[in-house]
């Protein structure tokens, strides 16, 4: 049966019985070739926009492919286009890291931004340097990358914090225009593992009819087509995912295994048409400029289009074409310095405003904020926009009653953009800032060089409410029970005066604040006995110290053993890391150096809360048979699932990756594994039993048998029952 022989009328005329009569190796190749002959038609139809089969036949031949996989179940794989909606909801999303960091983009909004950006390029590449620029349309939607394995996707993630991400793979495989198999996957020797990025997102069409059948079941409705692709794909039950109209355009080749991306394609623009020969969709309106006055053109353009797209946009995305002087340009702690992202003006809307209230934030910063008549801009309702500070005010003539213009700023942030004067009577107000903090009473002033006043009581409720949702937050210390609310009760009682205090907090305490009954009391001291245990990134994070976001303290925790470490540490020696700059340096032994910090720094410690590691890492990589280490597994386990498994690895210090390479400590392989444990002998990787994982885990008090029993026991009756 030779493949080049078959059409897809060749396997519409094959009958059931015949398939029925096929031998195993006769049909095992048959089937492959119908599922690569629907997978042709998907690009076609998905991708290409060309089908040059009806709809009626396309359905013939996924009935025939259901057949086959429903008589022979053993031929069913990952990639069929059978697979693609997802199976049971699951109980929640894993955690896994990205093969390289997802970056952000730094944003631009003017001409004028723009071209600084072109300067600093021309700058730190020298004048001298030739470059051009790929320009790519904005798209409103959100991140993800996806994971192939020789040709087999195998993972989809969210963005995340940029390092790690959720595991959505089954949400991903329901996106029909998201290749479950990349086209001539044989021919591409040198790209056994990849990693692409793209931006999952609802067409305009597609979000008015998921609107319109939501509004007939009485359900809410979606504010606009980024938040109802942001809710898609994180849906717990990959059949909800399926139902939605996704769709996918690939920007990014970001990762090869054993490559430098760059060898094999030089620029931009040759990884986007290498990404389309593999079958991505990739979008029809990226263009290369030659020059700089050709990109501003191209803006400007996309921008006049915007409306007429079947998808949101909300700017223009500007890389560099050539990923040699990518490399060069190098990044930021959180953006690259080759690309830019250029805003297009935002949707705007006039509304009243009716008064203006005074913020303070953890920093003592006072902040003046509009408090509108609700107004829908861009599909969000705005009753409140930042004012900034009273020189904002001041130069724009924003007055109390004024009927104003406002915007999403980069289509997210409210704020004012000028009052419209021609609509006053003579009503409105003056605003001055006030000279006392409107929450403490405490004396305000601006430091040096800054036009934002601060409240400089050490003592300020509203400082301290702020600074502890902080510590409390989800990437912080984590604690789950203690938000806003809580905070603000614990705070209004003066059962909390300082950070500090929350580990000093009482049961009893809690049950006297209004609201709190015996489970939910429990559940709050559970939760702030818990964050003791945080790893020290989440606590360098937590502190606030300036400048320093998620990305640098998870920098700074993999070169500092600990709290104290880092306290002693010299600019010179925090700016030696890569990522760190001079600025956040300063700020960082600024904070150490303040008696204030030392002083919680010291009552955290005495509370209990770990500030180090669990020990450095040259004395655990001496002694550990885990710590710092890669681990594959493969085939099903029979103590646990892989991902309790995995959690156990990464609670020693190890590492869980999906797919075997020569950086592979150990290939775990339970029953039904294959593919992976032929790889791992091909490299020469150790392959090791369950049995063998668990004498590990033992070794380093990760696993008790003993208890492990006692719990499947347990599992087994509460199944029974």
């Amino acid at each position: 049966m030779e493949k080049k022989k078959l059409d897809y009328r060749d396997f519409l005329n094959t009958s059931r019985e015949e398939i029925l009569r096929m031998s195993k190796k006769e049909r095992e190749k048959f089937t492959e070739m119908l599922r690569e002959e629907i997978h042709e038609h998907d690009r076609r139809y998905y991708i290409e926009n060309e089908p040059i089969i009806s709809d009626y036949e396309y359905d013939q031949l996924m009935s025939l492919l259901k057949f086959i996989e429903s008589h022979f179940p053993e031929l069913v794989v990952p990639s069929s286009p059978t697979q693609r909606v997802g199976g049971e909801p699951v109980e929640g999303f894993e955690t896994v890291e990205h093969k390289v960091p997802m970056m952000s983009l730094d944003n631009t909004y003017s001409i004028e931004e723009l071209r600084d950006f072109h300067n600093r390029v021309l700058r730190n590449l020298g004048r001298e340097a030739e470059v051009d620029y790929v320009v790519e349309p904005k798209i409103d939607g959100i991140g993800v990358a996806l994971l192939y394995e020789n040709g087999i996707l195998v993972r989809g993630a969210t963005r995340g914090d940029g390092i790690r991400g959720d595991d959505i793979t089954l949400n991903i495989k329901t996106i029909r225009t998201v290749p479950l198999k990349l086209r001539k996957a044989e021919e591409l020797p040198d790209l056994k593992t990849i990693e692409v990025r793209g931006e999952v997102f609802m067409p305009k069409k597609g979000l008015e009819v998921l609107n319109r059948k939501r509004k007939e079941k009485g359900e809410s409705l979606f504010a606009n087509p980024r938040n109802a692709a942001a809710g898609s794909v994180r849906q717990l039950d990959p059949r909800i995912t399926a139902s939605r109209p996704l769709d996918i355009f690939i920007y990014t080749l970001s990762y090869i295994e054993g490559h430098d991306v760059k060898d094999l394609f030089p620029t931009q623009m040759d990884c986007l048409r290498a990404m389309k020969e593999m079958g991505f969709r990739v979008n029809p309106l990226i263009k290369r400029c030659e020059s700089f006055e050709n990109v501003v053109n191209y803006c400007l353009w996309l921008e006049k289009k915007r409306d007429e797209l079947d998808y949101e946009i909300d700017g223009a995305v500007i890389k560099v074409n050539s990923l040699e002087l990518q490399k060069r340009l190098g990044s930021t702690t959180k953006n690259p310095r080759w690309a830019i992202s250029y805003k297009f003006k935002a949707k705007q809307a006039t509304t009243k405003l009716k008064d203006i209230v005074v913020q303070v934030g953890r920093t003592g910063a006072l902040t003046p904020v509009a408090i509108l008549e609700p107004v829908e801009v861009g599909g969000v309702t705005i009753s409140r926009a930042t004012l900034h500070n009273q020189e904002e005010i001041q130069k724009k003539d924003i007055r109390i009653g004024d009927w104003v213009l406002v915007e999403r700023s980069g289509d997210v942030i409210p704020k004012v953009v000028k009052p419209i004067k021609e609509r006053r009577d003579g009503s409105e107000k003056v605003f001055v800032m006030p000279d006392r903090c409107p929450v403490c009473g405490g004396s305000v002033e601006a430091p040096a060089g800054e036009v934002i006043l601060r409240c400089v009581n050490p003592d300020c409720q509203s400082q301290l409410m702020k600074k502890l949702e902080f510590f409390a937050s989800r990437d912080a210390m984590d604690i789950e029970f203690l938000g806003k609310e809580t905070i603000e009760k614990l705070v209004r009682e003066g059962l909390v005066r300082s950070i500090p205090d929350i580990y000093k907090l009482r049961k009893v305490d809690i049950l006297n604040l209004e609201g709190f009954q015996e489970k939910s009391a429990n559940n709050l001291i559970q939760s702030i006995e818990k964050s003791k245990e945080r790893e020290l990134d989440r606590l360098i994070y937590a502190l606030g110290i300036r400048y320093t976001g998620k990305f640098a303290s998870q920098l700074l925790a993999r070169h500092f053993s600990s709290i104290q470490e880092l306290s002693k540490a010299t600019i010179e020696k925090i700016t030696a890391i890569e990522g760190i700059g001079e600025k956040t340096a300063l700020a960082i032994v600024s904070f150490f150096k303040d008696e204030r910090n030392k002083k919680l720094i010291e009552e955290l410690k005495e509370a209990g809360v770990k500030m180090e590691k669990e020990k450095k890492e040259e004395e655990k990589k001496g002694e550990s048979v885990i710590y710092g280490k890669n681990f594959v597994f493969t085939g099903s386990l029979e103590h646990f699932s892989r991902k309790e498994a995995g959690e156990l690895v990464k609670k020693g210090g190890g590492f869980v990756k999906s797919s075997v390479s020569s950086n592979t400590a150990y290939l775990v392989a339970g029953r039904g594994g294959g593919k992976k444990r032929s790889e791992a002998e091909k490299l020469g990787v150790p392959i090791i039993s369950e049995k063998e994982f668990i004498e590990m885990l033992e070794k380093e008090g990760l696993y008790s048998t003993e208890e492990k029993s006692k719990d499947k026991d347990l599992q087994k009756n509460l199944e029974e029952f």
